[in-house]
């Protein structure tokens, strides 16, 4: 018999909780995870959205932005066309609070103009003597609020006789900022109603492509590659110079939103029909169609729901790229065109490069520009990551 001891592994020591035992806690864990087993897609969405700190932001300086839309009459103080003959080129006025060390509340300081004949330009020196406050909620210059309601109020006005050119004036004496405020009307919305054309097309033709594949596959992917073939701002040029130059500013509008959303589907379009090749072959779409239902509600019930954050992902890039296709358009002065204002229109002001130098206020609608399309594609962000079932 050997006398080697044959030692036992010893058990591993478990701990006990003596506190004493909370049913509360189970209960509320069940109700939670039950109420996110119950939530609709659209619900578990917005949870996760809420997360996303950028692009919440990002919402809220677009709402502001599109606030713009419907009352822009009220939030600017002047008319977009409204001239002031002795305040050409005249710079921005900065508000202050505090005179002399003295509190007087919101008001900017009165200008004098002179012509500086050696340089041939308009020369402004600030007139601390002359205090003009601001007026709020106030009764100003007389507008149609939507085109038929007559009105004088507005967000803010400036003193009696006295002005407010809060990012300057341009060579006629217009005001830039109320230009930005009217301008946001035409530049934005152009964007919505491009890509509601751009969306249609591209899910359209993308779904009949990608599910019933053959020649109608074939065929719209040769449409496809002919229109990604050719150079984009060239073609929007070409396009917009087409459009007669004696149609009114609404049918230039409405031509150019028709323009950008017929020549921005193909890309979707494309992306929609490869999600489609792929989601045709899963069980689910298969189990649809032995039951006897019909391709439209297959595609737009069982496929579509399965790529919904490109289809926003590639929505929310959209919009900018038309912003900005409208923008160019306008400065090169194929776009819209005065009395219409619109981002692009004010920098049509700033094409001579030699005023800009002297005048560089005359390029403050870009800094909008460049605000909403971060904000888009902050936003974006945020609802393509909100709508991945992976995350």
């Amino acid at each position: 018999m050997s006398n080697e001891r044959h030692e036992t592994p010893q058990e591993p020591e478990h701990y006990v909780n003596n506190d004493p035992f909370d049913p509360t806690s189970v209960e509320r864990l069940t109700e939670e995870q039950e109420r996110y087993f119950l939530a609709s897609q659209w619900k578990i969405m917005w949870w996760k959205f809420r997360r996303h700190r950028l692009a919440k932001w990002s919402a809220v300086i677009l709402i502001l932005f599109y606030l713009c839309v419907p009352f822009a009459e009220v939030i600017a103080p002047y008319k977009p066309s409204q001239r002031q003959s002795n305040f050409l080129y005249a710079p921005p006025q900065a508000v202050h609070l505090f005179d002399g060390g003295k509190w007087v509340g919101p008001f900017v300081y009165g200008l004098k103009a002179q012509v500086d004949l050696a340089q041939m330009r308009w020369v402004y020196e600030v007139d601390k003597s002359e205090v003009q406050p601001l007026r709020f909620l106030c009764k100003g210059e007389p507008y149609d609020f939507w085109g038929f309601i007559p009105a004088r109020f507005h967000l803010v006005c400036p003193a009696k006789d006295g002005t407010f050119f809060l990012v300057g004036t341009d060579r006629l004496g217009r005001d830039l900022f109320s230009g930005i405020i009217y301008g946001a009307r035409l530049s934005l919305t152009i964007g919505i109603i491009g890509i509601i054309i751009s969306m249609s097309l591209g899910i359209l033709l993308g779904g009949l492509a990608g599910y019933f594949g053959g020649i109608i596959d074939s065929l719209i992917q040769r449409v496809i590659e002919i229109m990604r073939s050719l150079p984009e701002l060239p073609l929007w040029m070409a396009l917009s110079a087409a459009l007669p130059v004696t149609w009114s500013p609404v049918w230039i509008y409405f031509g150019l939103t028709i323009i950008l959303g017929l020549l921005d589907w193909p890309g979707l379009a494309r992306a929609v029909r490869s999600k489609l090749l792929s989601l045709r072959e899963e069980e689910y779409a298969q189990a649809a169609v032995m039951m006897g239902a019909k391709p439209r509600r297959i595609i737009t019930k069982h496929l579509l729901p399965g790529f919904t954050s490109h289809l926003i992902a590639s929505a929310s890039l959209s919009i900018p790229s038309m912003i900005l296709g409208e923008t160019a358009l306008s400065f090169l002065n194929l776009g819209l065109r005065r009395p219409a204002v619109s981002w692009g229109v004010l920098l049509n002001e700033a094409q001579n490069i030699s005023v800009v130098t002297i005048y560089p206020w005359l390029m403050a609608p870009v800094i909008p520009i460049i605000i909403v399309v971060l904000a888009f594609n902050f936003l974006g962000d945020g609802l393509r990551d909100a709508a991945d079932p992976y995350k």
